[in-house]
């Protein structure tokens, strides 16, 4: 991290590169530009992807914290707080979660919920950036995209276990035939939680059409989403009920409202539909879901889900 303001010295390199960059590193000077050539380096790419993983320090700025793309359009703040909708809401670049002007080698930024932070504007590289909060000592880095060359579809399987948290429950729509009776053929909602001592998940024996707010959760316990070994979009899903034993599932996106589970034990298909969207610093300015620094597990195991 930083201890002073590092003026923007990539402009030339951010108007010429694209998504299929090559990457040049900026030498450690510090040079001088105006505000609006600060804003002109922020508005050169579409998208800058927050990664998370790359963040330093203790601290936190909230809507960083929250955003896995963040958008600089001519004054207005977008983001992409949500993988539902991903690359189709706001034509790929999000919704309007606050404003911003720029300093000199400085943005300052009046978020909707969060209110005004003023951050300290890095050159990483030619498509890299380094926002820093001095309040805070904390430093968050973007990896700048152009619209058309963003991997929606890889940011969204990087992330899943945050999609699983999108909807306030999971209802049980589909049931194969085939496949052995088992306990879980019983429960017909799910929910996944973000908890402050990790995430975890409730299930319902609730009849199906049942209204969130009438679900009685029967059972909960712990939940892991894996990633497997040269396959970036296989996931699989462990869930740990608390006093009885675990369900293993191969897990599929049917789109981003339907998920099907398939519960490798006993060979059965089920699928779940999202209930009650719970959309991120719009309308209902929910803000509870904050990323973290994650890093899945890697199951090296064979797909038994024919498809």
């Amino acid at each position: 991290m930083k201890n002073g303001k590092l003026l923007l010295g990539i402009l030339s390199l951010g108007l010429l590169v694209s998504s299929c960059y090559t990457e040049v590193i900026i030498e450690d000077e510090f040079i001088e530009e105006s505000p609006v050539n600060t804003a002109l380096v922020l508005e050169s790419f579409d998208l800058w992807y927050v990664d998370i993983n790359a963040t330093k320090g203790n601290g936190e700025v909230p809507f960083l914290q929250r955003a896995f793309t963040l958008s600089f359009d001519r004054g207005v703040l977008l983001a992409n707080n949500n993988l539902v909708g991903i690359g189709k809401t706001g034509n790929g670049l999000g919704i309007d979660v606050g404003s911003y002007g720029t300093l000199f080698g400085a943005v300052e930024i009046d978020n909707d919920v969060d209110g005004t932070w003023v951050l300290d504007v890095f050159a990483v590289n030619s498509h890299s950036l380094e926002l820093y909060d001095s309040r805070s000592n904390t430093s968050y880095i973007l990896r700048g995209y152009q619209r058309n060359g963003f991997d929606y579809d890889q940011i969204f399987y990087d992330n899943i276990h945050y999609f699983l948290q999108e909807y306030e429950a999971w209802e049980k729509t589909y049931t194969s035939k085939l496949g052995a009776i088992n306990d879980f053929d019983e429960e017909n909602f799910l929910q996944f939680v973000a908890g402050n001592n990790g995430d975890f998940f409730r299930s319902s024996i609730d009849g199906s059409g049942t209204a969130i707010p009438n679900l009685q959760w029967d059972f909960e316990g712990d939940y892991e989403v894996f990633d497997v070994a040269n396959d970036p979009t296989f996931k699989t899903l462990t869930l740990d009920y608390d006093f009885l034993d675990n369900d293993y599932f191969e897990l599929y996106v049917i789109d981003d409202n339907t998920i099907e589970l398939y519960h490798v034990d006993s060979g059965t298909v089920y699928e779940f539909q999202g209930r009650g969207y719970i959309e991120y610093l719009k309308g209902n300015k929910k803000v509870g879901k904050k990323r973290s620094k994650v890093k899945n597990s890697i199951m090296n195991v064979t797909k038994q889900r024919k498809m």
